[in-house]
């Protein structure tokens, strides 16, 4: 072999170790690169030539070469970011990136994303970050024959990964479904509304729709109003009176009435009489303009435990102060009565069991648990009481005011933790109530969750999901190729992506307003120089050595 080989065994190892300062020196370079995946170059020896000698043939290296060049996929630390968008996965996974309009797709670990001009989320190429359409559908409350359904909040995953693009920055109204109200009622206030003859709706037989106040101050005890959105997204007044009833004996029981209402004005329901004509209840039509819900509450030692709900029939009589055309009410499938305001005067809109109607369940802590059918009127499904008459109308209550139990109450009513009461704390107030409609709203802002959940948070208070990012992982991730800019490609030897949630099976999570910063650590790089540069001049010096050998060599010719 002789000393020829000895030069090319010396010129190996500089060619191998010069590319592998080239690696360090790209791992410096890119100390501060966002996303950044340090390289790690590892050597292998060349095939050994044969060479005999006493005890046989022997082996005599010829050399070096770079074995592999290795990414190294460890966690980068992260980086605190004041733009939403930024976003740093901790663990395994990359995101996908795709040039708009093209089939091609990349990965990277980069997460410095913006918005461009048409609402598609960016890298600093223009690739668009990919992720799944979330499906929202808005609380809803149906009604089939007795029984309403209410359909709760739901979201999921729709379709394949696509472009994540902000097209609408508006998010859709909301109209409202579930109103909640809990208060406290003074046991030791006085009953303004009175009648000899229904004294459990005196209160609203003082209701008048058609005038400037519809009910004074001097005709309840307590009232208390909230907003609620129809399903164009305006608001509107939901107002609830309470008035208490002034019993003979009812065996330490208090009963309050109650009547729900929104503005007279507003009012636009319309009722099929039995006589098969339209009548138009609301706008200052008719005296009971306004009204929603009509009924009782009934405490037991200041404890809520039982409630009547009346609203009116859907084929009543043309009379509507009429109590005999205020039947009991409907409930949702969460066991609560349930109203039928008609805002934007819909056609076959106006009762709970009209296809077109929006419902709003009345939660006042106490709900019905039992919502069997008995086989008899759709109204009644669910009510019991009367001392065995049913009070299936208003007008059947009557004015038995010595015995709570001519009133209707839930067949087996179920009390919630936090309950309208009635107990002396120096006047009646207000404990708590909400409602879930909204009105439209403006995207102000967005957030990224641990699962990649991407959400809008808009100016009526409402966070919708809107996307899901995409994350990807690989059999070899060490197959990957670099294609500059923070991107790979797949390749044969990295296999085909294997994508889905963050925080699924295999994926990291994602740290919304972070990114990810470059896994290169100076230190080591820096041993790795002196260990490459001793390398280096160790084969220089057997470049050099040999260089000597042939010099005595050739002066032996003299």
């Amino acid at each position: 072999m002789g000393l020829g080989a000895s030069l090319y065994s010396g010129i190996s190892g500089l060619t191998v170790h010069s590319e592998r300062m080239t690696v360090i020196g790209n791992n410096l370079a890119n100390v501060n690169t966002t996303g950044f995946k340090g390289a790690m170059m590892q050597f292998e020896d060349l095939a050994s030539g044969d060479f005999a000698t006493v005890n046989g043939i022997g082996q005599v290296g010829r050399g070096v070469r770079v074995s592999t060049i290795y990414t190294d996929w460890g966690q980068g630390a992260f980086e605190s970011s004041t733009e939403a968008t930024d976003m740093a996965i901790s663990g395994d996974g990359l995101f996908v990136v795709s040039p708009l309009g093209e089939d091609g797709r990349y990965f990277t670990r980069a997460g410095n994303f913006r918005f461009d001009q048409d609402g598609y989320l960016v890298d600093p190429h223009g690739y668009v970050l990919q992720g799944w359409e979330i499906e929202r559908t808005s609380t809803s409350v149906t009604t089939t024959s007795a029984n309403t359904t209410e359909s709760p909040n739901s979201a999921r995953i729709i379709g394949t990964p696509t472009n994540i693009r902000m097209e609408n920055f508006q998010s859709e109204p909301n109209p409202t479904t579930s109103v909640t109200i809990v208060t406290n009622l003074d046991p030791t206030s006085a009953d303004k509304s009175t009648s000899t003859t229904n004294p459990y709706f005196a209160m609203f037989n003082n209701w008048d729709g058609s005038a400037e106040t519809p009910l004074p101050s001097t005709s309840y005890g307590y009232s208390t109003t909230l907003k609620v959105y129809d399903d164009i997204g305006t608001a509107h007044n939901l107002t609830v009176y309470f008035d208490k009833v002034t019993l003979s004996n009812a065996g330490g029981d208090t009963v309050w009435e109650y009547m729900v209402t929104c503005e007279p004005n507003a009012d636009r329901r319309t009722l099929s009489g039995a006589n098969g004509l339209q009548t138009s209840i609301g706008q200052g039509g008719t005296s009971a303009a306004g009204v929603l819900m009509i009924g009782t509450l009934t405490f037991s030692t200041g404890q809520l435990s039982g409630m009547s709900a009346y609203t009116l029939k859907s084929n009543g009589g043309a009379n509507i102060k009429d109590l005999s055309n205020w039947s009991l009410a409907d409930f949702s499938t969460s066991g609560y009565p349930v109203c039928t305001p008609n805002f934007l005067g819909k056609s076959n809109a106006s009762t709970a069991e009209a296809s077109a109607a929006t419902p709003i369940q009345i939660d006042f802590g106490i709900r019905n648990s039992d919502l069997s059918s008995n086989g008899g009127g759709a109204v009644t499904i669910g009510w019991s009481g009367g001392l065995g008459t049913l009070p299936t109308t208003a007008s059947m209550v009557g004015n038995n005011i010595g015995n709570t139990g001519y009133l209707a109450n839930y067949k087996d009513p179920a009390v919630s933790a936090l309950a309208t009461q009635s107990y002396d704390t120096g006047g009646s107030s207000t404990l708590f109530q909400s409602q879930n409609g909204y009105s439209a709203g403006i995207l102000q802002n967005i957030s990224v969750s641990r699962e990649g959940i991407i959400s809008g948070h808009y100016s009526n208070g409402q966070v919708l999901e809107l996307y899901a990012v995409t994350l990807a992982t690989f059999t070899n991730e060490h197959g990957l190729r670099r294609e500059g800019g923070n991107l790979f490609t797949e390749t044969l030897e990295s296999g085909p992506a294997l994508t889905g949630q963050a925080g699924s099976t295999g994926k990291g999570t994602i740290d919304g307003n972070a990114l990810e910063i470059s896994n290169v650590d100076m230190a080591t790089e820096f041993v790795r120089m002196i260990t490459t540069q001793r390398g280096f001049q160790a084969n220089t010096k057997v470049i050099t050595t040999v260089d000597s050998m042939l010099g005595e060599v050739i002066a032996m010719k003299r």
